[in-house]
């Protein structure tokens, strides 16, 4: 069993540890015998964790103290390499809430990306659900499946990664009405919906991620207009920190603020229409007409040149082989017959 499924209990080799030294810096390592983390402040031996619990104290060769701990998967994520943008832990706890993500659910995640929402939905699915993630760019479907792999410590057989636009590869994965969840992380979700409905079974929930106000109200009425589901709910969450000390209680001075758009709606089943929303008259909605590009740059997206990209990929295919390794050196049977990981 690898460490993400099993995050309790002594120390193993093949765990992943957080170190918390002088100064608050944190060093994230995998255990593996004959490791050392090597810092200004001295050598700490990796073989100085194993037995001990989460939560421990270990002084270095210098006398220096380090707190040890399980990196949480918040902590994984936002250090983890990077290909495209990362939806954040705040917004991925909402999508996991908000599409009301089950154990044993079939997902279908678009894009992938650098496998930050994966990893969330992955844990919700559970072993007997199955994620399959559809990602344009070879190169950032490498970068998620090393980040995967590097975090679980294998690629889970509940997780398929598939390469190619999702409007022309989801009818193929996919039978019509077998899809609980449709998770969309694009830049125009409006483009893949009729795939979406054809794909989502009776009541199941589509949610999206956008960045801008422009992309709301076009998925917004797109979702309208095909009149297969429920009216569209739209929110964003803001997480603010507090500075909690004795009597100097305050908000941090700095706040995860706006990050994207989630906007849901849910699957009617066929032939149905929904009872009509009363609203105000409202502007005229998108149409294709509209002589707007929905690029990466039109919405105000930076792109990752070639180059850092190859790089990204290299660093996260280094993090996923040094993960495996350790992984596989924990459960080599010992002289005595039994794994090293049972001593």
């Amino acid at each position: 069993m690898t460490a993400a499924l099993r995050p309790r209990g002594p120390f193993r080799y093949g765990d992943r540890v957080q170190l918390t030294g002088p100064k608050a810096r944190m060093h994230t390592i995998t255990l593996r015998e004959g490791g050392e983390l090597h810092t200004h402040h001295g050598v700490l031996r990796h073989e100085q964790l194993i037995g001990h619990p989460d939560g421990s104290v270990f002084e270095n060769s210098s006398g220096h103290e380090y707190l040890a701990l399980r990196p949480l998967l918040r902590d994984f994520v936002m250090s983890m390499p990077r290909g495209a943008a990362i939806v954040y832990p705040k917004d991925a706890a909402a999508i996991v809430a908000q599409a009301d993500i089950f154990p044993g659910a079939v997902v279908v995640e678009a894009g992938v990306g650098s496998g930050a929402l994966s990893l969330s939905l992955l844990r919700a699915v559970g072993r007997e659900g199955r994620l399959i993630s559809f990602e344009r760019r070879l190169e950032f479907a490498d970068v998620a499946r090393a980040n995967v792999e590097t975090f679980f410590g294998e690629t889970p057989s509940s997780w398929e990664v598939r390469e190619g636009d999702l409007a022309e590869a989801l009818p193929i994965a996919v039978e019509p009405g077998s899809v609980d969840r449709v998770v969309l992380d694009m830049l125009a979700p409006w483009e893949v919906m009729d795939a979406v409905a054809d794909a989502l079974t009776p009541g199941g929930v589509v949610i999206c991620y956008v960045a801008t106000a422009t992309q709301l109200s076009r998925v917004a009425e797109y979702i309208r207009g095909t009149g297969g589901f429920t009216d569209p709910e739209a929110n964003e969450t803001m997480v603010r920190g507090w500075h909690v000390e004795g009597l100097a209680v305050r908000p941090d001075h700095r706040m995860v603020a706006h990050t994207g758009f989630l906007i849901s709606a849910r699957r009617l089943a066929p032939g149905v229409v929904a009872p009509e929303v009363k609203r105000r008259a409202s502007k005229k909605s998108f149409s294709d007409e509209d002589v707007e590009l929905w690029t990466p740059g039109a919405v105000g997206d930076r792109e990752i040149t070639d180059k850092n990209l190859r790089k990204r990929v290299r660093e996260a295919q280094r993090a996923a082989d040094g993960a495996r390794i350790a992984s596989d050196r924990a459960v080599e049977p010992t002289a005595s017959g039994t794994a090293d990981e049972d001593a």
